[in-house]
Parts: C-alpha cells; sequence; structure tokens
C-alpha cells in the first residue's frame, strides 16, 4: 500500500475534524500554543500553520471570542467557544455521532 496515499486519505480525514476538535477543547480558554499542545495530548496532531489561521477564520465567524492576557510578560491572546460556537459544536457533535455510527452499520458493527 502506498504510504503517500494513506496519508493524504488520512490528512483529509483530519482536516474535516480540526473544528471539532478546536470547539471542543475550546470549551474551557486556551491560548494558541496550549491549544496545540492540549490536541497533540490528545491524539489530535495539528500543525501551527494550520490551527492560527483556523482560529482567526472560526472568531471571524464569531464561532470563538478572545481575550488578551498582558499580566505576563509576554501578551497572550486566549480564546474561549462563544455562545454561536456552542451551537455549532452540539450540531457538528450529533452529525459526528450521527456519521460514526453509519460507519459502524456500513462494517456490520466490527469494531477494530
Amino acid at each position: 500500500m502506498d504510504d503517500d496515499l494513506i496519508a493524504g486519505h488520512l490528512q483529509e480525514l483530519r482536516r474535516g475534524t480540526v473544528v471539532l476538535a478546536c470547539l471542543t477543547t475550546l470549551a474551557r480558554p486556551h491560548y494558541g500554543y496550549a491549544l496545540l499542545e492540549t490536541l497533540a495530548h490528545a491524539g489530535f496532531a495539528v500543525d501551527g500553520n494550520t490551527l492560527y489561521p483556523l482560529l482567526r477564520r472560526l472568531e471571524k465567524q464569531g464561532l470563538l471570542t478572545s481575550e488578551w492576557n498582558t499580566d505576563e510578560a509576554r501578551p497572550r491572546k486566549f480564546y474561549l467557544v462563544s455562545k454561536d460556537g456552542a451551537a455549532v459544536l452540539d450540531r457538528l457533535r450529533t452529525e459526528w455521532r450521527s456519521l460514526d455510527s453509519a460507519i459502524g452499520a456500513l462494517d456490520g458493527g466490527k469494531q477494530q
């Protein structure tokens, strides 16, 4: 099996779930680098060049709010899911569960 082919499909799958992972994690405030670490620790590796533009896009869409913390020597921008973001997260989770169930039904409920 071609490793590049598999890597491409895995990248597509992850790309489709990164919004769900970020909104789920940002139910509690995180700054960008801490979010990267939290996602990686959970097994959801995301590159900073992917994450930071995504955070800006989600904020522009009104799904995240942000606030600068200037208490420390280096200011940090903290992100948190907005009310609209929580509603979108709820819909995405419902769809994720539905898709997972559908995939399970397609393979006869077999678990790996």
